[in-house]
């Protein structure tokens, strides 16, 4: 799908994954894990920052990277508006090449809303916007639709695609919005 695809959703307010909130699984994961180091996170696909504004709160340095433009105006004002500190930069997550590496990343959905034909490109991208021994945590939507986005994957997929370069450190169901609920999968990864 291409940046004007993503933005003129957004200008319409056809936005039907927009929650108004953070999600919840990653609510959870922070707040269950007081002892992670803090460092740089990325968010790619970040919208309008919702996730992005919890690692910040968390203390973490967070630069959110989206390929529509409303989407960043939206988090840089609604994150100006919560009196927090966030970067957010345009771009094409799957093919730039990264201005910096980071310790994290954090992924809510993106993976399931690119083309399934990209998915390779996105394993990559993971890859390659890390640092070694980083960590990548990712809440994937578990759905059987093939017509998105978002388009269907599974754990095994998962499991399959990220294995060969990370190594799971956990995944788990996590608490999720109420339409998503027994939808989603947190995965926990390191790389190297």
């Amino acid at each position: 799908m291409s940046q004007k695809y993503w933005d003129e959703l957004y200008k319409k307010n056809e936005t039907p994954w927009e929650k108004g909130e953070a999600s919840p699984g990653l609510v959870d994961f922070l707040t269950a894990h007081p002892e992670l180091s803090r460092g740089t996170v990325l968010v790619p696909g970040c919208g309008t920052g919702h996730d992005a504004r919890v690692w910040a709160k968390f203390g973490f340095t967070v630069t959110g990277y989206d390929i529509a433009p409303s989407a960043v105006a939206l988090a840089k004002e609604k994150t100006a508006a919560a009196f927090l500190t966030a970067d957010f930069k345009l771009g094409d997550f799957l093919r730039d090449e990264p201005p910096q590496l980071f310790d994290w990343i954090f992924e809510h959905t993106c993976f399931c809303a690119i083309q399934p034909d990209e998915r390779e490109l996105y394993v990559a991208a993971v890859q390659r916007w890390l640092k070694p021994g980083g960590q990548y945590v990712a809440v994937n939507y578990l759905i059987p639709d093939t017509d998105g986005p978002p388009f269907g994957t599974t754990r095994e997929e998962i499991v399959e695609r990220f294995s060969p370069v990370f190594t799971l450190v956990e995944d788990w169901v996590p608490r999720s919005y109420e339409n998503r609920t027994g939808l989603e999968r947190m995965f926990w990864w390191k790389k190297g």
